[in-house]
């Protein structure tokens, strides 16, 4: 499945909107926001930062507050529904006020300068900017073997299923223009499988996309959130059901604002 191009007519973007999840991360928010906030002003790019402590038993909502003093872009917000990754985002998805959107991960294993490239690559049109760390210029910093191992396995599933060249589906840090958040509504996935969801509804919808090389390091504070054992059949459940919308939906999910391609 080829992605279709990129309309340059789209009307230019006016706010990005940062969607952090976050769960007991008192010791990594601070760089992460503060390099995110510095990174953002320095290429004059408008944005706010929306944070979503997702019931933390830490000190990470104070951080928050306190960081909010010195950073008038971060919106603290706490997800008081049934917590989980993809609860959260979809909280944060409800709050912001961007026209574009990009969910990033609090242990600052994202780099801020690729957000700023999906920016701009929004801002040419695109309707969706996917990361993958698994191209030529991408490139992973202590990535746990095992956890490779799975990633790659997982990803080369849903590559041959859905027949998209896509090699990094299953990794959170992506951009989308808000019409793209609210054409896959409604959002189902309570955890990390939003992941999945979001991107492969976007591609079988449509939208357009485009891949961008992107670097991941590990995090330096706490402990990894994602549990692989627990994640494998919510994967599988949320590729099913979209794959269920491509085949059989009749199209009646579909992009219907895409300009028409050249022949």
């Amino acid at each position: 499945m080829n992605p279709p191009a990129p309309n340059p007519s789209a009307p230019p973007l006016k706010l990005f909107s940062v969607i952090i999840p976050a769960r007991d991360e008192e010791g990594a928010l601070p760089a992460t926001i503060e390099h995110l906030h510095l990174e953002f002003n320095l290429n004059q790019i408008p944005h706010e930062i929306v944070v979503v402590d997702d019931g933390s038993k830490d000190g990470t909502w104070e951080v928050l507050q306190q960081l909010k003093t010195k950073i008038p872009a971060l919106r603290p917000i706490q997800n008081t529904g049934e917590h989980g990754f993809g609860r959260a985002i979809t909280s944060g998805l409800r709050h912001c006020t961007g026209d574009a959107v990009v969910i990033m991960m609090a242990d600052e294993s994202d780099d801020a300068r690729d957000a700023v490239r999906y920016w701009k690559l929004l801002n040419e049109g695109w309707d969706c900017v996917f990361g993958s760390r698994f191209v030529k210029g991408g490139g992973v910093i202590d990535y746990p073997k095992v956890k490779l191992f799975v990633n790659r396995l997982a990803n080369f599933f849903i590559r041959c299923i859905f027949q998209i060249p896509l090699n990094d589906t299953t990794n959170a840090f992506k951009a989308y223009r808000r019409t793209v958040i609210t054409g896959c509504e409604p959002l189902i996935a309570p955890h990390f499988n939003l992941t999945v969801e979001l991107p492969l509804k976007a591609i079988v919808r449509g939208y357009s996309w485009t891949v961008v090389p992107i670097t991941w390091r590990n995090r330096r504070y706490g402990g990894a959130k994602l549990k692989i054992k627990e994640m494998g059949s919510r994967y599988f459940f949320i590729c099913a059901y979209v794959w269920l919308e491509k085949y059989f939906s009749r199209g009646d999910y579909k992009n219907r604002h895409q300009p028409p391609q050249p022949p």
